[in-house]
């Protein structure tokens, strides 16, 4: 399929938009940004790109990436009253980089195919700073003459990209990813923990763990900010909580019964109770911590 794209729009600028967005800008591509908080756009006009007052102006460009929190955040900006279908200028093509429900992202689907616009669902596995690196992971559903067309922004923005299917399967891709991500950060809040209870500095054990067959290349980045008990966010403690709220309700649907994912949910809202709700999922640590009754910050 012959489409030309020209015009870049991007549409939600946080932490993992706003990298994503730098990266097609420095590969060439110009770029018109859309933030609800307009001051948040500063580090992409100082890169370079356009920034327009209303979700509708985007529709100007002729491929749109949105990069959204939330179901009904992506529902409002892309089908809502002011959103991005909601003249008769609209792009040609428009991908969702967000983590949501297939649900809602059948819904945007079908109200952009009757608009006369292809969408792409292509969530992206890894934090700002992953993406800022070229180290991120986009898995993509929709129209595969679609997904040839955008593939090679895709593979601008990350170092992998994947098509899962013709609908909604890379969503439940992204979910299942997220919670492994859960598991795994919980798995290794108890087990350093333990060892730390028992004596053994936490620096000293990740050391030992990052270089066994166990180590990752996830736990060796998060190493420092665990041994320095540094909570910044990169990945909040709710997002991780509505993406496994997300997973467990797909598992459901599906019959699969998922006990591990189960308990860590719980484990995650125990983190947030305890007030680790904007910290990152690293507090997952600081939560079972709380739980031994082990005073990390004085490692």
């Amino acid at each position: 399929m012959t489409i030309e794209l020209k015009t870049v729009g991007w549409l939600g600028c946080g932490r993992m938009g706003t990298a994503a967005a730098i990266r097609l800008i420095n590969a060439g591509h110009p770029v018109t940004v859309w933030n609800r908080t307009k001051s948040k756009t500063a580090p992409l006009t100082d890169a370079g790109a356009g920034v327009v007052d209303t979700i509708p102006e985007l529709a100007d460009n002729d491929i749109v990436f949105v990069c959204v929190s939330t179901s009904s955040d992506l529902e409002e900006v892309v089908i809502g009253p002011n959103g991005l279908l909601s003249r008769d200028r609209k792009p040609k093509i428009v991908v969702d980089c967000s983590t949501v429900s297939a649900e809602s992202s059948a819904l945007v689907r079908q109200r952009a195919s009757e608009a006369g616009v292809a969408f792409i669902a292509s969530p992206v596995s890894g934090n700002a700073h992953v993406v800022a690196e070229g180290g991120a992971c986009l898995i993509a559903s929709g129209p595969r003459e679609i997904y040839d067309v955008v593939e090679p922004y895709l593979k601008t923005l990350g170092k992998v990209a994947v098509w899962a299917g013709e609908q909604e399967q890379s969503r439940l891709v992204k979910l299942a990813h997220n919670l492994y991500l859960g598991m795994m950060v919980q798995a290794l809040a108890e087990v350093t923990s333990l060892a730390e209870k028992a004596g053994v500095p936490r620096a000293n054990f990740l050391e030992f763990l990052n270089g066994t067959v166990l180590g990752s290349d996830w736990v060796r980045k998060r190493t420092p900010d665990l041994v320095a008990f540094d909570l910044t966010p990169t990945f909040t403690m709710t997002l991780l909580r509505k993406d496994f709220d997300l997973g467990l309700a797909a598992a459901r649907a599906e019959e699969v019964p998922m006990p591990v994912a189960a308990t860590v949910h719980q484990n995650i809202q125990a983190a947030i109770g305890l007030g680790h709700a904007d910290n990152d999922l690293l507090s997952l640590f600081a939560a079972q911590a709380t739980l031994a009754n082990l005073d990390v910050e004085k490692n």
